[in-house]
């Protein structure tokens, strides 16, 4: 099984911390809670004296030992003795140089809770032991706590989501005000400027009939002035005038009367 999620991302975060005081034995189970993982560090010891710190680390759902051993591969399909047995898992190098995960099958994990001895022959130049006494309360209570601040984990990781996603509709609701504002605004600018080329041009209608209206009256202006002022040089009507008014009318027409025989 590949080691995925919160027990990678946190493989660099606590395998240095409290390692050189951890001892073997019950007192090694000493549960420590990170961001989404929890994490308890035990020292494993060769006959000469040389020792090989581990951790065990859990979210909840799995258990991985986190290790460093200079040189460790990418991937590797490595056993781990439990009393003397042993059980295999999936080996994955993490990013940090020589740091790596091996997710605990629940056969492992099993025999782990209640074996009392655990060895590892590749962790080192010689191989390491350390005692698994309290193990089954330790490893029920690192899952316990793994599952805990998982959980708190991914409520974070929820609201984080949920706020992600209301921020996106309160981004998408006000782009679409915003689009549908400038629309409005468009078409009341069209309407304005369609106004203002219908007053534009009535009221170049209306200067043009005020200028022909105001010709109209000069030039009725200009007739009346002349003829007053013929009036005043010839008298009442003008010579013209008055030989029109000094014509008799013409004589009435009448027409012949044709009579037809019987």
């Amino acid at each position: 099984m590949a080691v995925a999620g919160p027990l990678g991302a946190h493989a660099a975060g606590g395998l240095s911390a409290g390692l050189s005081g951890a001892t073997l034995g019950a007192a090694a189970w000493a549960i420590t809670p990170d961001d989404a993982v929890c994490h308890t560090e035990l020292e494993l010891v060769s006959r000469s004296g040389a020792i090989a710190p581990i951790a065990f680390v859990s979210d909840g759902d799995h258990v991985a030992l986190r290790f460093t051993k200079a040189g460790a591969p990418t991937e590797a399909f490595l056993p781990i003795r439990i009393d003397g047995k042993p059980y295999a898992n999936l080996v994955q190098r993490e990013g940090d140089e020589g740091l790596a995960l091996m997710n605990l099958s629940d056969e492992t994990l099993s025999a782990l809770r209640r074996g009392k001895t655990l060895q590892i022959a590749w962790l080192s130049d010689e191989a390491v032991s350390a005692n698994l006494a309290g193990a089954g309360q330790g490893f029920a209570d690192l899952k316990s706590c793994g599952a805990q601040v998982m959980g708190q984990r991914r409520a974070r990781d929820a609201q984080a989501e949920n706020d992600r996603l209301r921020q996106q509709a309160e981004a998408r609701a006000k782009a679409v005000a915003d689009e549908q504002l400038r629309a409005a605004r468009a078409q009341t600018a069209t309407a304005e400027a369609e106004r203002d080329r219908v007053t534009a041009e009535a009221q170049k209608v209306k200067a043009q009939a005020d200028q022909l209206a105001a010709q109209a009256e000069e030039s009725r202006q200009r007739t009346l002035a002349e003829q007053q002022r013929q009036q005043a040089y010839y008298g009442y009507y003008p010579p013209a005038q008055q030989a029109q008014q000094q014509q008799p009318p013409p004589a009435p027409y009448y027409y012949p009367r044709y009579y037809y025989p019987r």
